[in-house]
Protein backbone atom coordinates (compact mmCIF):
# COMPACT_ATOMS: atom_id res chain seq x y z
CA UNK A 1 0.00 0.00 0.00
CA UNK A 2 1.48 3.34 -1.05
CA UNK A 3 0.12 6.38 0.77
CA UNK A 4 2.72 9.00 -0.20
CA UNK A 5 1.44 10.70 -3.33
CA UNK A 6 3.39 12.71 -5.93
CA UNK A 7 1.69 15.84 -4.53
CA UNK A 8 3.08 15.02 -1.08
CA UNK A 9 6.57 14.37 -2.48
CA UNK A 10 6.39 17.75 -4.22
CA UNK A 11 6.21 19.36 -0.76
CA UNK A 12 9.75 18.21 0.10
CA UNK A 13 11.84 21.37 0.25
CA UNK A 14 8.79 23.64 0.58
CA UNK A 15 9.44 26.20 3.29
CA UNK A 16 6.82 27.74 5.58
CA UNK A 17 6.24 31.43 5.86
CA UNK A 18 8.31 32.90 8.68
CA UNK A 19 6.61 32.97 12.06
CA UNK A 20 7.88 35.50 14.56
CA UNK A 21 7.48 35.27 18.32
CA UNK A 22 4.82 37.60 19.69
CA UNK A 23 7.22 38.93 22.33
CA UNK A 24 10.99 39.41 22.60
CA UNK A 25 12.89 37.25 25.06
CA UNK A 26 12.56 38.96 28.42
CA UNK A 27 14.22 38.31 31.77
CA UNK A 28 10.90 37.03 33.14
CA UNK A 29 10.32 34.71 30.18
CA UNK A 30 13.83 33.33 30.56
CA UNK A 31 13.45 32.98 34.34
CA UNK A 32 10.29 30.91 33.90
CA UNK A 33 11.89 28.71 31.23
CA UNK A 34 15.06 28.11 33.29
CA UNK A 35 12.97 27.16 36.33
CA UNK A 36 10.77 24.89 34.23
CA UNK A 37 13.71 22.93 32.80
CA UNK A 38 15.64 23.08 36.10
CA UNK A 39 18.73 24.56 34.44
CA UNK A 40 21.45 24.91 37.11
CA UNK A 41 23.92 27.14 35.20
CA UNK A 42 23.75 30.73 36.58
CA UNK A 43 24.83 32.15 33.21
CA UNK A 44 21.13 31.88 32.32
CA UNK A 45 19.84 34.11 35.14
CA UNK A 46 22.63 35.78 37.12
CA UNK A 47 24.02 38.91 35.43
CA UNK A 48 27.26 38.76 37.46
CA UNK A 49 27.95 35.11 36.60
CA UNK A 50 27.05 35.79 32.98
CA UNK A 51 29.34 38.86 32.80
CA UNK A 52 32.26 36.72 34.02
CA UNK A 53 31.47 33.97 31.47
CA UNK A 54 32.53 33.65 27.85
CA UNK A 55 29.11 35.10 26.88
CA UNK A 56 29.49 38.37 28.79
CA UNK A 57 25.74 38.62 29.33
CA UNK A 58 22.76 36.48 30.33
CA UNK A 59 21.93 33.93 27.61
CA UNK A 60 19.14 31.41 27.14
CA UNK A 61 19.77 27.66 27.23
CA UNK A 62 20.39 26.17 23.78
CA UNK A 63 16.90 24.64 23.38
CA UNK A 64 15.01 27.80 24.35
CA UNK A 65 14.24 28.81 20.73
CA UNK A 66 12.13 25.65 20.34
CA UNK A 67 9.85 27.03 23.06
CA UNK A 68 9.79 30.68 22.00
CA UNK A 69 6.62 30.53 19.89
CA UNK A 70 4.18 31.18 22.66
CA UNK A 71 0.53 31.96 22.18
CA UNK A 72 0.17 35.70 21.61
CA UNK A 73 -2.02 37.69 24.00
CA UNK A 74 -5.63 37.10 22.92
CA UNK A 75 -4.64 34.16 20.68
CA UNK A 76 -6.67 30.94 20.52
CA UNK A 77 -6.38 28.56 23.45
CA UNK A 78 -4.73 25.28 22.34
CA UNK A 79 -6.80 23.42 24.93
CA UNK A 80 -9.91 24.21 22.87
CA UNK A 81 -8.73 21.35 20.62
CA UNK A 82 -9.52 18.92 23.44
CA UNK A 83 -13.07 20.26 23.71
CA UNK A 84 -13.56 19.87 19.96
CA UNK A 85 -11.68 16.55 19.73
CA UNK A 86 -11.62 14.70 23.07
CA UNK A 87 -9.76 11.76 21.49
CA UNK A 88 -6.95 14.02 20.27
CA UNK A 89 -3.42 13.32 21.43
CA UNK A 90 -2.42 16.97 21.83
CA UNK A 91 0.23 16.93 19.10
CA UNK A 92 -1.84 18.89 16.59
CA UNK A 93 -0.17 16.57 14.04
CA UNK A 94 2.35 19.13 12.87
CA UNK A 95 -0.13 21.95 12.23
CA UNK A 96 1.92 24.33 14.34
CA UNK A 97 4.86 24.40 11.89
CA UNK A 98 3.12 26.45 9.20
CA UNK A 99 3.60 23.83 6.48
CA UNK A 100 0.84 22.59 4.16
CA UNK A 101 -0.87 19.48 5.58
CA UNK A 102 0.00 16.09 4.16
CA UNK A 103 -3.48 14.56 4.62
CA UNK A 104 -2.13 11.14 5.54
CA UNK A 105 -4.77 8.44 6.21
CA UNK A 106 -3.57 7.63 9.73
CA UNK A 107 -5.03 8.35 13.15
CA UNK A 108 -1.95 7.87 15.31
CA UNK A 109 0.93 10.31 15.50
CA UNK A 110 4.17 9.55 17.35
CA UNK A 111 7.22 11.64 18.10
CA UNK A 112 10.12 9.97 16.29
CA UNK A 113 12.79 12.16 17.88
CA UNK A 114 14.54 15.47 17.29
CA UNK A 115 18.09 16.29 16.25
CA UNK A 116 19.43 19.75 17.10
CA UNK A 117 22.35 21.88 15.93
CA UNK A 118 23.28 24.92 18.01
CA UNK A 119 24.93 28.00 16.52
CA UNK A 120 24.29 30.86 18.94
CA UNK A 121 22.46 31.33 22.24
CA UNK A 122 19.47 33.68 22.40
CA UNK A 123 19.93 36.82 24.45
CA UNK A 124 17.54 39.08 26.36
CA UNK A 125 15.72 41.23 23.79
CA UNK A 126 16.06 38.75 20.92
CA UNK A 127 12.96 38.34 18.77
CA UNK A 128 12.94 34.81 17.40
CA UNK A 129 11.65 33.87 13.96
CA UNK A 130 11.00 30.32 12.80
CA UNK A 131 10.83 28.70 9.35
CA UNK A 132 10.16 25.02 8.73
CA UNK A 133 10.45 22.77 5.71
CA UNK A 134 9.72 19.18 4.82
CA UNK A 135 13.02 17.36 4.21
CA UNK A 136 11.90 13.77 3.80
CA UNK A 137 8.88 11.46 3.61
CA UNK A 138 9.54 7.76 4.08
CA UNK A 139 6.98 4.98 3.85
CA UNK A 140 7.64 1.83 5.88
CA UNK A 141 5.93 -1.20 7.23
CA UNK A 142 5.70 -1.50 11.01
CA UNK A 143 6.72 -4.69 12.83
CA UNK A 144 3.06 -5.67 12.88
CA UNK A 145 2.87 -5.27 9.10
CA UNK A 146 0.89 -2.03 9.10
CA UNK A 147 1.90 0.91 6.91
CA UNK A 148 3.43 3.99 8.45
CA UNK A 149 5.01 7.20 7.19
CA UNK A 150 7.95 9.03 8.76
CA UNK A 151 7.92 12.76 8.08
CA UNK A 152 11.10 14.77 8.73
CA UNK A 153 10.80 18.53 9.21
CA UNK A 154 13.75 20.91 9.55
CA UNK A 155 13.11 24.08 11.52
CA UNK A 156 15.48 27.03 11.62
CA UNK A 157 15.33 29.57 14.46
CA UNK A 158 16.89 33.00 13.88
CA UNK A 159 17.06 36.24 15.83
CA UNK A 160 16.00 39.70 14.67
CA UNK A 161 19.39 40.15 12.92
CA UNK A 162 18.93 36.97 10.89
CA UNK A 163 21.58 35.10 12.89
CA UNK A 164 20.87 31.37 13.12
CA UNK A 165 20.38 30.26 16.72
CA UNK A 166 19.28 26.64 16.37
CA UNK A 167 18.33 24.19 13.62
CA UNK A 168 16.23 21.17 14.55
CA UNK A 169 15.15 18.20 12.49
CA UNK A 170 12.12 16.41 13.88
CA UNK A 171 10.77 13.04 12.87
CA UNK A 172 7.03 12.44 13.17
CA UNK A 173 5.65 8.92 12.67
CA UNK A 174 2.15 8.54 11.29
CA UNK A 175 0.53 5.13 11.59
Amino acid sequence: MTVITDEMRALIGVESEPRTAALPLSEEMLRRFVHGVMEPDPVHWDPEAAAASKYGEVVAPPLFPMHSMRRPPGGPDPFDDFRDNPDGDGTQAGRQNGLPPLNLPFKRVLNGGTEAEFYRLARIGDVITVRSQYVDLTERESRSGNPMVIVRVRTTYTNQDGEVLTVTTSSVIYR
